[in-house]
């Protein structure tokens, strides 16, 4: 076995992140973009799945280890993601063949044309709007401190002594009540009794919350209070993934929602990617993840204290989404604006002259 494996070629994982950033994107910009009523039981429907397997995967993918290796458990899981192809070949934006028309019928331009009308598709002018770069550092604070349960309460449930099927029960039942809290969130939030942005700062600091409590609870040893505090962790964690997205089209504008979408994932992902090597680094400093747990779960409620710095924040009613003016429009009002001032009659003309 070890001169077989010996002489095999190294094994090069794939990126699964790229492919998971080409799906996940344009299906949340698509919801958002095509549902306006009980848009965020729509998120929560369509973001519910994501918990169903979170649910199954953790025993599932324990079990294919043992019986596959983990290269074989990763070839299997890799296949069941292919299915996502004929699930993506059945949406189609509605708006992307007027938009490929429109673009197509415009003649050739010069290249700072080009430019912006590029920088127009790919939304880029909103990094230079207030509320946009509000939202935009509280989720990527947020993310900094919202994933670090997933990486390591399982670390952290062997750590207090139990076992390996223990602990990933205890991440299957998280992922049940993040189902709940995602489905039962949305539908709340679509009854219109609190402003959506309002509902999502509660469940963040709540989430923090019980970030904070987890390591708390596992200092009692009882597998009880631990399995507790994860299922509240669970249903706070999945009531404010899908109203990040609500909240999006009422930031940005409904038509603005793809490219507004994809930048700020870009931006977020960044505290993402450190949020867990953090825990780490803190749990190997400290010699537990007392720490490293209650760091992420104060991320979570610094990120909702820069919230409150949005617009209108504090009002009772949504304000009124803004809408994009489409640079031909610009060019169109600029242009009548010339020509007005160049057809006014002025002082120096024959006629004053006269």
């Amino acid at each position: 076995m070890n001169k077989l494996t010996s002489h095999s070629k190294p094994f090069v994982p794939s990126p699964p992140g790229l492919g998971w950033a080409l799906v996940f994107t344009p299906m949340m910009a698509t919801v958002v973009a095509n549902i306006s009523q009980r848009r965020a039981l729509a998120l929560g429907l369509g973001l519910s799945s994501i918990g169903i397997f979170s649910f199954t995967l953790s025993p599932l993918f324990q079990l294919l280890v043992e019986m596959y290796t983990w290269r074989g458990a990763l070839l299997i899981m890799g296949g069941l993601s292919l299915n996502i192809m004929v699930c993506g070949a059945l949406i189609r934006p509605q708006w992307c063949s007027k938009a490929l028309k429109k673009v197509d019928s415009k003649p050739r331009s010069s290249c700072a044309t080009v430019l912006r009308r590029v920088s127009s598709y790919l939304e880029l002018p909103v990094l230079l709007e207030r509320p946009y770069l509000t939202y935009t550092a509280t989720i990527t604070i947020f993310n900094a401190g919202y994933f670090v349960p997933y990486v390591h309460l399982v670390a952290l449930s062997r750590m207090t002594g139990f076992s390996e099927y223990q602990a990933a029960f205890i991440m299957s039942a998280t992922g049940v009540t993040d189902i709940l809290g995602r489905v039962t969130t949305g539908w709340f939030s679509d009854l219109g009794y609190f402003r959506t942005i309002h509902l999502l700062s509660l469940w963040v600091v709540l989430a923090g919350l019980f970030i904070i409590l987890l390591p708390v609870s596992s200092l009692t040893g009882s597998y009880a209070a631990l399995m507790a505090i994860s299922l509240l962790y669970g249903f706070c964690s999945g009531a404010l993934s899908s109203l990040v997205f609500a909240v999006m089209p009422m930031i940005v504008g409904v038509e603005r929602v793809m490219g507004a979408l994809g930048l700020l994932q870009l931006i977020e992902s960044g505290a993402g990617l450190l949020g867990a090597p953090l825990s780490g680094l803190l749990k190997d400093m400290t010699g537990n993840y007392t720490v490293s747990f209650i760091v992420a779960g104060s991320f979570l409620i610094v990120g909702t204290l820069i919230m409150t710095t949005l617009p209108h924040y504090f009002s009772r009613t949504d304000p009124p989404p803004p809408h994009r003016v489409p640079h031909d429009v610009k060019d169109r009002g600029v242009h009548l604006e010339l020509e007005h001032i160049n057809n006014s009659p002025s002082d120096t003309s024959p006629k004053g002259a006269q």
